[in-house]
């Protein structure tokens, strides 16, 4: 019973924490420096992502075959789309696929 507790209060609290923005800037225009800083978001989550894979506990590189092909893979799409979905997409992929072949 206590986990289910624990997420509706979690589920409540990010609910909340999304709606409160929203709703607070619902009339409002968002300046354009916020909306440049914006472009930044999707770039630096993917790459705080990759390096979270890529170092292990104790801070030294875990890189093995799955991880260069999913980067290669996630690189190339990157460069040739700039789509940030479509990179992520692809370089999953190829990472699971590699990974359960090795």
């Amino acid at each position: 019973m206590s986990f289910v507790i624990a997420a509706v209060v979690v589920g409540i609290g990010t609910y909340l924490s999304r709606a409160i923005f929203i709703l607070a800037l619902a009339n409002r225009r968002i300046p354009d420096s916020v909306l440049v800083m914006l472009q930044f978001v999707a770039p630096a989550v993917l790459a705080a992502l990759v390096v979270a894979v890529l170092i292990d506990e104790s801070g030294s590189a875990a890189i093995g075959i799955p991880e260069l092909a999913a980067f290669a893979a996630g690189g190339a799409t990157a460069y040739k789309t700039r789509n940030h979905i479509a990179t992520l997409v692809v370089g999953m992929t190829v990472f699971w696929v590699v990974r359960a072949l090795v």
